[in-house]
């Protein structure tokens, strides 16, 4: 570490922790970035890599002008993130999504770090609250907080942390599924950035069912066999953005069918129709051996999953390289606790940053690491790094967890367009979005121009 200034600590090298120690050490700080893996796992990291990924389709959609997460990823693209750097290099062919290969993604997400001079990384648990040394400390410890950790920062703020269950979808090997049943198809045959050119040939693999079938395959889902839940799991709600399939069918037979499985934008080429509904698989490994059944997060039981999930035309000899699995989510609540600076009123030398602040989602959890580290870094070095305006996706954000949303109700959010000021009265409905986007891009141009100033 250099001898001139002390280290800023980030505790957790998920995308939040890595996104922020790569943005500190950028600004010349040095950085001791903490990763519990492997001396202690977690219930949902396979491996011990930095970055890891449990879905290669996290960063979803990379449509900028009508869509808020594409627009946030080219807004990190514009603050030299490493984790949209990494994401670029490891795409797959997704349609108009951003897909990765997750272990190409880790591999360049640690190698970055691992090249980086002001960055040391120190494989440890921190179980209690850091050392009163430690003057400036990012906890990006993301939604599976050590309990210790955990335990520590509600004793400390007084709050009980709320929860959710977030559900992992079952991930197919591609040799394995019947292509006499299923085809390649995007929806509309939209082509993405990472996708092919030739729109007859779509990036998902669609399983198409007859009325009959899926009203049996909806009965299924019904009556399996769920996982248990232990007592102080029982009152956690889910996160409606990630509800288990089972869960979805519970609400009525056609609840899929406009979810996951809406069959619209789809024409089987078999028949010459859409379907009445339909499965859609998604490639989830650069190789294309491996595909991630969309939407189909469960709480299903292991055997379960396997025997209904064959049910599905093109999948009755279905090979699993992955079965579905459910773990429990912590996250603070933010508005309360957080100030404008992502610091813990409570203890103003502790920032959080990642999924634990409330905020859904990889590329969500990127973007408060990146601020997160820019605001540590601007302290240390004697100045404040100002919020991005909330016309921004990036300040949407942080200005929903800060204090746009309501401390009574609050909830983890993707981030949407719901979160940005409206635009003018006189924009059409039909370019709202693409109005909203303009003036982000201008709008954060300008805040850019305005740290290098006064970096300057």
């Amino acid at each position: 570490m250099t001898k001139t200034r002390k280290p800023i600590h980030v505790v957790g090298g998920g995308l939040a922790g890595s996104e922020a120690a790569w943005q500190i050490a950028r600004a010349g700080v040095p950085v001791a970035l903490h990763e519990m893996r492997p001396v202690r796992r977690t219930d949902a990291h396979q491996g011990d890599g930095l970055a890891e990924l449990v879905c290669s389709n996290s960063f979803r959609s990379d449509d900028a002008d009508n869509n808020a997460v594409g627009l946030l990823h080219e807004e990190l693209r514009r603050c030299n993130s490493l984790i949209m750097r990494a994401a670029d290099i490891a795409k797959v062919p997704a349609g108009g999504a951003l897909a990765v290969d997750r272990h190409v993604f880790s591999a360049e997400v640690q190698k970055a770090i691992e090249a980086e001079p002001l960055i040391e990384i120190r494989r440890e648990e921190i179980s209690a609250l850091p050392p009163e040394d430690w003057d400036s400390v990012i906890i990006a410890t993301g939604p599976l907080t050590s309990p210790a950790l955990a335990e520590a920062i509600r004793n400390l703020t007084g709050e009980e942390s709320l929860a959710f269950f977030d559900a992992i979808a079952p991930i197919v090997y591609k040799d394995s599924i019947d292509m006499s049943k299923a085809w390649f198809q995007s929806r509309y045959d939209k082509v993405g950035p990472g996708g092919n050119n030739e729109a007859a040939e779509g990036d998902y693999i669609n399983c198409p069912f007859e009325k009959p079938n899926y009203l049996e395959f909806h009965a299924a889902l019904l009556a399996a066999e769920k996982t248990e839940f232990k007592d102080w799991e029982k009152s956690t709600p889910y996160f409606e953005g990630c509800l288990p399939i089972e869960v979805m069918a519970e609400r009525g037979p056609r609840t899929l069918t406009f979810g996951p499985m809406k069959p619209v934008g789809l024409i089987d080429p078999r028949t010459g129709r859409k379907p009445y509904a339909v499965v859609q698989l998604r490639q989830d490994n650069k190789l294309g051996t491996l595909y991630n059944m969309v939407g189909f997060q469960t709480k299903m039981k292991h055997a379960e999953q396997v025997r209904i999930f064959r049910m599905i035309p093109g999948l009755e000899n279905a090979q699993f390289a992955r079965l579905g699995g459910i773990h429990r989510n912590t996250f603070l609540n933010s508005p309360k606790l957080l100030d404008q600076q992502l610091r813990l009123k409570a203890m103003p030398r502790l920032r959080f940053a990642g999924q634990v602040t409330g905020v859904e989602g990889y590329v969500e959890s990127t973007a408060i690491g990146l601020l997160a580290g820019r605001m540590a870094a601007a302290e240390r070095l004697g100045s404040e790094q100002v919020p991005p305006p909330p016309t921004t996706a990036l300040g949407a954000l942080h200005n929903h967890i800060t204090g746009g949303a309501d401390a009574k109700t609050f909830q983890p959010m993707n981030v949407n367009f719901g979160l940005f000021p409206p635009p003018p009265e006189d924009v059409r409905k039909d370019e709202r979005k693409r109005s909203l986007s303009r003036r982000a891009r201008a709008d954060l141009g300008a805040w850019l121009e305005t740290q290098k100033a006064a970096a300057a």
